[in-house]
């Protein structure tokens, strides 16, 4: 990690604790949003294979590009849970989940990051990033 990527996250670890978080609180949600990072970046296919979930019974599979599936351990569903037993304890904030991979898979919106009557999806970036 080079200064200027520490100085980046300082400053986020900053924001999120100024919102009333406790660090332990925000280690957690950099974990959450990491685990949530990678695991959109395998639904999305790496050279190796993807992630698919079974229509029917909702499970993961892990699809390697010759076609075999193998059950895989769940670990959205896992940091979903987490993410929501967190933002409980945070009322008026709220969490949005960005599944492109291209960028930071969890934001923290303040109330009046979107415009009322908007939906967050358009407005998102006006929150705080957890990467």
């Amino acid at each position: 990690m080079n200064k200027y990527e520490r100085q980046q996250r300082h400053n986020m670890e900053q924001k999120i604790l100024g919102l009333g978080f406790s660090f332990e609180e925000f280690y957690q949600l950099r974990r959450i949003s990491m685990t949530l990072h990678r695991w959109y970046e395998l639904e999305c296919g790496i050279d190796s294979g993807f992630i698919e979930r079974d229509e029917k019974t909702n499970k993961p599979y892990w699809v390697s590009h010759s076609g075999y599936r193998s059950i895989i351990a769940d670990r959205e569903t896992g940091a979903l849970r987490r993410l929501k037993k967190i933002m409980a304890n945070h009322a008026p904030l709220t969490a949005y989940l960005q599944t492109d991979p291209r960028g930071c898979a969890l934001w923290i919106l303040r109330p009046g990051d979107v415009p009322e009557g908007k939906r967050a999806d358009a407005y998102y970036t006006n929150g705080v990033c957890v990467y």
